[in-house]
């Protein structure tokens, strides 16, 4: 795999401050860690061994209001705060850079472009929870990030900001880059500690949660890779920094993916809050509708969350604004589509998706994605019938809420929210056996 070029906002967050994690990433020496540290790398994290206790550290990350970027959105210093402070078991770090969710390719950018960041969000951390070994679990076909995180850990070893008594200080930290076998289940943090381990990806039950009892059986603390690079910014510029952008519940910036039928796609930071219209119209990010041809639908935040109507875009960009809109921001994939496509086409593409994707462990999930797969090829071959659209509802109704992870949920959201947005388009497919739209998701 070749550095692949993708449209980013660099020239925009070089320009505003507030945009931190895309400021450098168009700078292809941006990865090597002389020009990192020209630029200020490493410097959180030597000021967090000269003197910062783990409890401020912690308070200071809970105090910024960043949240988990991966798409749960919890608070990231709560999270570290709930590994127990007398544990004589070892503690864990992990970054999860498995990037599975469709639509999203944000973190890839970090790994390949600005890859001390997160090794340097990492260690800052590790040193919060008391970690001596931390992983970054990496999706197997990102074999370009996987080559990039390797060679800025041995440059990160070299100049000793990894390894025995880092800086002097006493503190040893270690690190390992573990790649993935391209499983989507392994996006779920207790499936992903099970592949570390060597076992099958599949979702534990919980409690114990893993910072109790993760990793090898020990507290371990899971985190985005975006959500680790932005820790570094924290500790540098402040709290009140970081909480100054965004929105009152919904703090910093973050990285959007924006696809589908618009004139730019690409991977855009913005602060939360920003207007989902504006990203997909503003030519300074998606530049409107390809071809001009009216937009028809957009799924806000990956393929697992729910659909929004046209009239349903002129929305913030946050937790709150999109959950009142019964979606969810989700990893901040931006799926665009416009009027040409045909609705039971992308359930088709979806639902194969998660169908193939379900680690099995589950009666419903393993068996309820089967069933709506069929019913859903049914339909769009000609051959639905009365009733099921009722059947899958009830099928949907019984996956919801009913499994050990969320990947049936993710399967299932979507599929309730376009029996509900586009109920016409379905009925129109089983009454005339065919599609009232022209063509799918194709460019043509």
């Amino acid at each position: 795999m070749h550095y692949s070029p993708v449209i980013t906002n660099a020239d925009i967050a070089a320009k505003d401050e507030n945009l931190h994690l895309f400021q450098y990433v168009e700078d292809s020496k941006q990865c090597e860690i002389d020009t990192f540290v020209s630029r200020g790398g490493y410097k959180a994290w030597k000021k967090v061994l000269e003197g910062i206790s783990r409890e401020d550290l912690i308070n200071t990350v809970k105090a910024s209001g960043l949240r988990g970027r991966g798409g749960a959105g919890f608070p990231t210093g709560l999270k570290w705060s709930f590994v127990p402070k007398d544990s004589p078991k070892a503690r864990y770090m992990v970054c999860n850079a498995d990037e599975s969710e469709p639509g999203t390719c944000k973190d890839r950018v970090l790994m390949e472009r600005d890859p001390h960041a997160i090794i340097e969000g990492m260690a800052i951390g590790a040193y919060a929870i008391g970690c001596h070994l931390m992983f970054i679990y990496i999706r197997g076909e990102f074999d370009h990030c996987i080559d990039k995180m390797e060679a800025a850990m041995e440059e990160a070893y070299a100049k000793g900001h990894l390894g025995k008594n880092v800086y002097g200080s006493g503190y040893d930290l270690d690190m390992i880059v573990h790649t993935g076998g391209g499983a989507y289940i392994c996006g779920e943090e207790t499936a992903l500690l099970n592949s570390i381990e060597g076992e099958r990806g599949q979702s534990r039950m919980r409690p114990p949660f893993p910072a109790i009892e993760g990793l090898y059986a020990s507290p371990t603390i899971v985190n985005n890779v975006e959500s680790l690079a932005a820790v570094p910014h924290i500790i540098n510029r402040g709290a009140e920094w970081y909480a100054s952008i965004g929105t009152e519940k919904s703090k910093g910036s973050k990285l959007f993916s924006l696809s589908g039928h618009v004139n730019r796609p690409g991977n855009f930071e913005v602060p939360l809050g920003f207007n989902l219209k504006d990203m997909i119209y503003n030519p300074d990010y998606g530049g409107g509708m390809l071809g001009d041809v009216p937009l028809k639908g957009v799924i806000p935040g990956g393929a697992s969350t729910p659909f929004l109507l046209p009239d349903m875009i002129d929305v913030a960009l946050d937790y709150e604004s999109l959950q009142e809109k019964d979606s969810m921001l989700g990893s901040g994939a931006i799926i665009v589509f416009n009027e040409n496509t045909c609705i039971v086409w992308i359930l088709k593409k979806l639902i194969h998706f998660f169908r193939h994707e379900s680690c099995g462990k589950c009666t419903p999930c393993r068996e309820g994605t089967a069933w709506l797969e069929q019913m859903i090829n049914r339909i769009e071959a000609g051959q639905g019938e009365a009733g099921d659209l009722e059947k899958m509802e009830e099928v949907c109704g019984n996956i919801l809420g009913r499994t050990i992870c969320p990947l049936g949920d993710a399967a299932v959201m979507p599929i309730q929210s376009a029996l509900r947005l586009y109920r016409d388009e379905w009925q129109y497919h089983i009454d005339h056996k065919k599609c009232m739209v022209k063509s799918n998701f194709e460019f043509k």
